[in-house]
């Protein structure tokens, strides 16, 4: 990644729920990494490991416990003006999980989408406006003329690209794609995800794609981060990752994706993941450390050695 600009840059952040009780969450819990400019970053995990909270933290729809997120050097977190924070939602965008409840019902398509539009004051008459709405339709594999419809008359990956298309409307930099094909039929993923990837070629977009189908991540992904109960275990290029998991965690998940030969599927050992196998004692500094170039595993001085004899086997 030498050479590479660095976009997006969150550091220790930590999102903690019902602070000061009992029943204290740590959703996510002093997580750092970097996105660079033009890039895809996947974010896995297993549902509740704080992936999801990790991107709405991001982007501000929930204030940071702790940490900071740095976008393009400046902190999107703490006091900001009307106009700072207007400028950070113009250039992050988010396209959410759930189809069906992300767009407002009583509203019409052409509405939704050139909502970012009249806020930002992208359009100045009625008639740019709509232009800008059909353009954007087209562009996510719509007509014109579904802008005068409402969500209910769309199936779910049509409501999808309606998503997308409002998230482009304001000409953004960077999108959280927060689980955007779970909620599709199979049949429907990989045409959002190909529409995803040809929108990143075309206007040189960058994405934090947070997802659990690890199949479909490492087709989109440029480097994969692993969370884990709200920490950040394992992060490496995509390529990297599945062919050298090395924290235990990362290889229960990979395991766990099925493959299409039914005699290894049914012959093959899952690996299960038991925390316990690590075995810290309060004296170990445990953290993110770098086993090969570019591969991050979170792990002791002792694991880091283990780790590194093998990668040298691998090779």
């Amino acid at each position: 990644m030498e050479g590479r600009k660095v976009l997006l840059e969150v550091k220790h952040l930590k999102q903690y729920f019902n602070q000061g009780k009992p029943n204290m969450v740590k959703a996510v819990d002093d997580v750092s990494f970097q996105i660079y400019e033009g890039e895809t970053l996947g974010l896995v995990g297993e549902s509740g490991c704080g992936k999801s909270t990790t991107g709405r933290t991001i982007i501000r729809l929930y204030e940071a416990t702790g940490g900071k997120v740095l976008f393009r050097g400046k902190d999107v977190h703490g006091k900001k003006s009307k106009k700072e924070l207007k400028e950070f939602n113009h250039k992050m965008q988010m396209i959410f999980q759930d189809p069906y409840a992300s767009l407002n019902p009583r509203m019409k398509v052409s509405d939704i989408i050139a909502e970012g539009i009249d806020i930002h004051g992208l359009a100045k008459t009625k008639e740019e406006r709509m232009e800008k709405v059909y353009e954007l339709l087209e562009t996510v594999g719509l007509s014109r003329e579904h802008a005068n419809r409402y969500p209910h008359e769309f199936s779910g990956g049509q409501r999808q690209r309606i998503g997308i298309a409002r998230a482009l409307a304001v000409q953004p930099d960077f999108i959280i794609a927060d689980e955007p094909i779970s909620a599709l039929d199979v049949s429907i993923q990989a045409q959002v995800v190909n529409l995803l990837k040809d929108l990143q070629k075309e206007k040189g977009l960058t994405y934090l794609f947070i997802a659990h189908d690890l199949s479909m991540v490492k087709y989109i992904s440029d480097r994969i981060g692993v969370m884990y109960f709200g920490k950040l275990v394992e992060l490496a290029t995509s390529e990297d990752l599945y062919d050298h998991p090395l924290h235990p965690y990362t290889k229960s998940l990979l395991s766990a994706i099925p493959q299409p030969d039914p005699i290894s599927e049914r012959l093959r050992k899952r690996t299960e993941y038991n925390p316990a196998v690590h075995g810290y004692t309060p004296d170990e500094e445990v953290k993110m450390r770098e086993i090969s170039p570019g591969h991050f595993v979170m792990c002791s001085e002792k694991e880091y050695n283990q780790y590194q004899k093998e990668r040298l086997v691998v090779k």
